[in-house]
């Protein structure tokens, strides 16, 4: 083996969002270790069907030539699917006239309509891209690992031509609830998920999870696609997130709004997630309601960008007759509010329906804040005995927590959040790299396919 080549093309690409996700890519890449039992690890990006070294991930401070990236990345994912509507239609051709007649129609397609614009678009592009990267040659044995939310990449054809040359792929998943759950997505996502999923099912050698519930649902889904046998001659591994929160500065301002709600006395509980509806915030809504029915002075502070399907659910926020009494609603807190809030909550609930991991669990907990949470798989594997569970078809049961909580000023969990450990982002950094090559080095080399290209 060469080298291990984490990708990380979108976070490269959208540097300012900042996440799910895009937080784990971005610290991982930045507690990315120079070398793993002697391997060389480089951070990479696969643009334009070409593969390159990171040297910055952030953004060079050019409006315009921002902006035109950014114009020139929707036309190519348009150009992506359309490739990906090729393929489709090509599988389902059964004359080689037709699919004659439909490649040429594609190659004119591709080449009048998205061709022209992406190739004057890219040479503009060209000579920013190189203050942020540089070219970077492929060889046999090296491992290409999609950490990043790959899904939304044009480049499955290229890392097909990577694997033909003899590197190794190594999917990186999150979770596999647009599969299990697509009710809580839009339609097209789960469309895209679907073929990214597809795609990886035929093209990764090895799979690693973010946590070991993900790791065999990973597992299990390939069973069901291609069979034991297929299954059986991939690996599967996890590695768990880190905590820290890495946009924090000490020296920036704390939201003053956030400020005046942890100054007043009482116990505030904390939301930290995107608004949509797998996050379940109807529940929590629907809990504190109960619980304030009952005589609670709890306050609830709801911090998370909004997401996708939350009308109805943000309607109700904004008309509850406890907003800014009683409940707090913050959409767009920085790492440094996000940290206050996190130092001075009570606790932190979360709700969620399904996880791939938590990630504010563990933010939370690791700062020593108890947690409250969904009585789900992933959530007993990240907090064990230290956390608080509660009934996701009984809101009453988290209610019942509240009050217990406030009442005896006890954290009402089996153990003490104090003596709950957990890895920061190197550990998690380093847990990549070390379990994917352990796997790597154990399974058969399978040498290069000939072919036929310049390179």
């Amino acid at each position: 083996m060469t080298r291990l080549l984490v990708e990380c093309t979108h976070v490269f690409k959208h540097p300012m969002v900042n996440s799910g996700i895009q937080r784990v890519v971005r610290n991982v890449i930045k507690q990315l270790p120079a070398s793993v039992q002697g391997v060389e690890c480089l951070p990479v990006v696969v643009i334009n069907s070409q593969l390159y070294r990171v040297l910055r991930l952030a953004p060079l401070d050019t409006p315009f030539l921002n902006a035109l990236q950014t114009f020139g990345e929707r036309l190519e994912r348009l150009a992506h699917r359309f490739w990906q509507w090729h393929q489709r239609r090509d599988a389902r051709c059964t004359s080689k006239l037709s699919r004659g007649l439909l490649y040429v129609a594609y190659q004119f397609t591709q080449i009048g309509v998205f061709g022209l614009p992406i190739r004057l678009i890219r040479q503009i592009n060209r000579r920013q891209l190189l203050k942020r990267c540089i070219p970077l040659q492929h060889q046999s044995g090296d491992q290409l690992v999609l950490l990043d939310s790959s899904w939304h990449s044009d480049f499955f054809a290229h890392v097909e031509q990577l694997k033909r040359d003899g590197v190794g792929v190594i999917a990186v998943v999150y979770d596999l609830i647009p599969l299990t759950h697509p009710q809580f997505y839009d339609t097209r996502l789960v469309e895209v998920f679907n073929e990214w999923f597809e795609w990886i099912t035929r093209t990764a050698d090895g799979y690693m999870a973010i946590s070991a519930t993900v790791r065999d649902q990973v597992r299990g889904e390939l069973q069901r696609r291609i069979g034991a046998d297929q299954t059986d001659s991939r690996w599967f591994d996890f590695f768990h997130l880190g905590s820290e929160l890495d946009l924090h500065h000490s020296a920036a301002s704390v939201e003053p709004r956030l400020k005046n709600l942890f100054a007043a006395p009482g116990a505030v509980f904390l939301m930290v997630s995107t608004i949509e509806p797998r996050k379940n915030h109807a529940y929590l809504l629907d809990a504190f309601d109960r619980a304030w029915a009952a005589g609670s002075t709890a306050r609830l502070c709801i911090a998370g960008r909004i997401g996708w399907k939350c009308d109805a659910l943000l309607e109700r926020i904004r008309n509850h007759p406890e907003l800014n009494r009683r409940l707090f609603m913050f959409n767009d807190l920085s790492d440094t509010s996000l940290e206050y809030a996190y130092a001075q909550a009570s606790a932190l609930v979360f709700p969620s329906f399904v996880e791939g991991f938590g990630l504010p669990l563990v933010e939370a907990m690791q700062r020593g804040l108890p947690a409250m949470g969904s009585d789900i798989a992933v959530f007993r594997e990240i907090g064990g005995e230290f956390m608080a569970y509660f009934d996701l078809l009984d809101p009453q049961s988290l209610a019942d927590l509240i009050d217990t909580y406030q009442r005896s000023g006890q954290f009402p969990a089996a153990r003490d959040v104090a003596d709950w450990r957990w890895i920061g982002w190197r550990e998690a950094s380093e847990q990549l790299a070390t379990r994917s090559l352990d796997h790597v080095q154990q399974a058969p080399r399978v040498p290069a396919r000939p072919h036929a290209h310049c390179s």
